[in-house]
C-alpha cells in the first residue's frame, strides 16, 4: 500500500446466521486485508438483516451507511451463499441498493477491484453463484479480480478450510495489488485514509 495510507476495503455478505460458512469466509477475506495494512468495514449478517427491501429514494440508516461506505471504498469484497444455483435474496438487495449511487462522479462500482466468494453445500451452486457475482459486479462497472473463491462447504474439514483460507488470502492479495496500481498510475477514484499514528 501506499506509504502514510490506508486503502478502505468494504465485505458485503452473509446470510441470516453470523456464523455461517459465508460470514465466516467474509472474515477471513477481511482479516487478511488488515495483514496488509487496510482498513476494513464489514456489513455482514445482521446489517443485511436491517436493510429493508430496496425502493428508490427511500433509505433508512442501514442502507444509507452501507452506500456511504460503498462511496468511500478503494476495494470491495463480496460473499454470497449459492441459494438454488445463485446469490441469495438477502445480498441481491444489498447490491441493489448501489443504484443509489448512478449520479455520482464515480457510479456504481466504476474502477473499483472486487473480489468475490461464493459458498455453497456443493460445487455446481458455488461455481455458479461466483459467476452470477461475476455478472453483477460487471454490470455495476467493477473489476472483479482475476481469481474468485468457490467454496463446497460440504464436509470441507480442516484440510478444505486451510486450503480456502489461501485462496481467500491470494484472492486479497490481488484486491490490494489492483488498488497499488491505480495509486501509482494515478488518483483512486474512492477516498483515502490516513493511518492511525
Amino acid at each position: 500500500m501506499a506509504s502514510g495510507t490506508a486503502p478502505l476495503i468494504v465485505g458485503i455478505g452473509g446470510t441470516m446466521s453470523p456464523s455461517s460458512s459465508t460470514e465466516r469466509a467474509l472474515k477471513t477475506a477481511l482479516a487478511a486485508a488488515e495483514q496488509r495494512g487496510a482498513v476494513t468495514r464489514l456489513f455482514g449478517s445482521a446489517h443485511l438483516a436491517a436493510l429493508e427491501h430496496y425502493r428508490s429514494g427511500r433509505l433508512n440508516g442501514a442502507a444509507q451507511e452501507l452506500i456511504d461506505a460503498v462511496r468511500g471504498a478503494d476495494g470491495v469484497i463480496i460473499a454470497s451463499p449459492g441459494y438454488h444455483g445463485t446469490v441469495s435474496g438477502l445480498l441481491k438487495n444489498a447490491i441493489d441498493y448501489l443504484e443509489e449511487t448512478a449520479g455520482d462522479d464515480r457510479p456504481y462500482l466504476d474502477g473499483v477491484p472486487v473480489g468475490l466468494i461464493a459458498t455453497a453445500y456443493g460445487w455446481q451452486a458455488s461455481v455458479n453463484t461466483l459467476a452470477a457475482l461475476r455478472s453483477i459486479v460487471h454490470a455495476l462497472r467493477g473489476w472483479p479480480t482475476p481469481l474468485g473463491v468457490a467454496i463446497n462447504s460440504a464436509g470441507a474439514g480442516s484440510a478444505g478450510e486451510t486450503e480456502a483460507s489461501a485462496r481467500i488470502a491470494n484472492l486479497v492479495g490481488q484486491v490490494c495489488g489492483f488498488i497499488e496500481l491505480a495509486t501509482r498510475v494515478g488518483p483512486t477514484a474512492a477516498r483515502r485514509h490516513a493511518v492511525p499514528a
